[in-house]
């Protein structure tokens, strides 16, 4: 039964905004599965609607198209995929290699380990051009994880142009991965990322330590 609780009326214990919120939550869930096992044209509002048992007029309270609640899914598991890497890192001593593997393993454990967030996020922007404007936007965030983690002193346009290499290759290696297009062990994978890493660091310290030095007839 209703009830009046601070003003605000309850329903089985639960509030109209916390009903509000699980069937938004229950939306975006339902959109990232669609997406990330059929692709990104299976997200519709029918589809979406269908699998919640939601109403049109529950999906309009929330998001005002279908390529909102789209953005809004694919929003979710990017957060989730930088929040997964910060916290890895932040939480591993500063060795290279330590928070190299800690930062593979992270985000091997959100694309792989939950495959339908790893298509969303790496394959479907291919298919999807409201996607693919949105991941591009994206991308900034990700390379500046990346670059706070090479050394400083280096040149800042190659150790810029390096941690935009870094994030692209590595998310080609995964998307391959995922559809099956690159044949390998999961460990051969993950192993052949932490080296990457591991590469890119070594070449920015490499350059770091070339402009230390005095220049020849100085």
């Amino acid at each position: 039964m209703g009830n009046q609780s601070g003003g605000e009326r309850t329903w089985g214990g639960s509030t109209l905004a916390d009903r509000r919120a699980s069937r938004r939550a229950s939306l975006l869930t339902a959109a990232e599965r669609l997406a990330g096992d059929e692709g990104a044209a299976a997200v519709t509002v029918r589809s979406v609607c269908r699998r919640t048992r939601l109403t049109d007029r529950y999906f309009y309270e929330s998001f005002e198209s279908r390529d909102a609640l789209l953005l809004a899914a694919y929003e979710r598991v990017a957060t989730e995929a930088r929040d997964a890497l910060t916290n890895a890192v932040a939480a591993t001593a500063p060795e290279p290699e330590a928070r190299a593997r800690a930062a593979v393993a992270a985000f091997v454990a959100l694309v792989l380990d939950a495959p339908h967030k790893g298509r969303l996020l790496l394959i479907e922007p291919y298919a999807d051009p409201v996607l693919g404007a949105h991941s591009h936007r994206l991308m900034p965030s990700f390379t500046e994880l990346i670059d706070g983690q090479l050394a400083r002193g280096a040149d800042d346009a190659g150790r810029r142009m390096t941690a935009y290499a870094l994030v692209g290759g590595l998310a080609s290696l995964f998307a391959g991965w995922l559809r099956g297009s690159l044949e390998v062990t999961r460990e051969r994978l993950v192993e052949h990322c932490v080296q990457l890493v591991l590469a890119a660091h070594e070449a920015t310290t490499d350059e770091q330590q070339r402009r230390k030095r005095p220049h020849s007839g100085d």
